[in-house]
């Protein structure tokens, strides 16, 4: 995908059919509410970030039982808010728990709108159908919408590439167009559950925008020596991204970041080939993949109270005794 503009140091790209334009590499909003990160180091961080042109805010409901939105809340403060595209998730499957959910998310981003919310950790075959369902989250998205509390809609997922797909069709069915879809997009994806080969043609050919996470799975891949962050994160922006999402925890991490924005060219086939050989071998069982293969990174899998438990028709047909 090309870039439309360049603001500060940072290339711009479209998000999807929204028109909107995104910096290319967005600050992700789990690593600002680390507790190696202090609140002062992590409002500098994200102001800075903007100031050099990052304009795409990462953040989620749960992140640090809300600490990261209260932190980028504050540190949206005193201008920052206008000049910054702020999206969020939400973990609830029913409608009543999400619009609990958004409700907090607005009060500790301290902002009267999200520009982009999306349906968090979707993992699992039936939480498209969940979130779909009567009286699922769904209704909340859209009245939130309707009220001017949201601009875009879209959903992330980390596990199975078939379950996106399902979403996708689901949302079809449904009459429904996502603005967004999240999914991991590293050097190591090719080879093992790949999300790169079945989803992203599909976003292309919907017109959603996407938004790519995990480029060094949380930093598991760097330890394959196959591939350095730079290389992880253009290879992330090679694809029709529209932003590439990273964790910056310090200066080293948002020079990183805007230098691989900035120097990126698009790789030609063999550049692209060769990256890919590198990583094969270490790629093949997703063992550098802990989001695929575990559940280290499944939040909503330790918290099903999120979900907004079972659906009303489910326990009306649940057998007992």
């Amino acid at each position: 995908m090309t870039s439309v503009e360049t603001r500060g140091e940072v290339p711009y790209r479209l998000l999807g059919g929204t028109g909107v334009h995104v910096s290319m590499i967005g600050l992700g909003g789990f690593h600002i509410g680390q507790e190696s990160v202090t609140e002062q180091e992590s409002a500098r961080l994200i102001r800075t970030a903007i100031d050099r042109g990052i304009n795409f805010m990462d953040n989620s409901w749960d992140y640090h039982d809300g600490g990261s939105e209260i932190r980028m809340g504050k540190a949206l403060q005193d201008g920052y808010r206008e000049k910054a595209f702020l999206m969020t998730k939400i973990d609830g499957r029913t409608r009543q728990e999400a619009t609990k959910q958004i409700n907090e998310s607005l009060q500790r981003l301290q902002t009267d709108h999200i520009d982009l919310l999306q349906h968090h950790e979707v993992i699992r075959f039936e939480d498209p159908d969940r979130i779909f369902e009567k009286g699922g989250a769904m209704e909340a998205v859209l009245e939130a919408k309707k009220a001017g509390k949201v601009r875009f809609i879209g959903f992330t997922g980390h596990k199975d590439p078939h379950v996106h797909l399902y979403m996708l069709q689901v949302a079809a069915e449904q009459g429904f167009h996502f603005d967004s879809v999240q999914m991991p997009v590293n050097v190591m994806d090719a080879h093992f559950r790949s999300f790169t080969q079945p989803v992203v043609p599909e976003a292309v050919k919907q017109g959603i925008g996407i938004l790519g996470m995990k480029s060094m799975g949380a930093g598991v891949i760097l330890k394959s020596k196959t591939a350095t962050p730079i290389e992880c994160l253009q290879f992330a922006m090679n694809l029709p991204t529209s932003v590439v999402i990273t964790g910056i925890t310090n200066d080293r991490d948002l020079n990183q970041a805007i230098e691989a924005a900035k120097t990126f060219r698009p790789m030609s086939e063999s550049e692209l080939a060769a990256l890919l050989s590198k990583t094969k071998e270490a790629a093949a069982h997703g063992e550098y993949e802990l989001f695929k293969t575990s559940t280290h990174h499944d939040s909503t899998a330790k918290h099903p109270e999120w979900l907004g438990g079972e659906s009303p028709h489910v326990q009306q047909l649940a057998p007992t005794g």
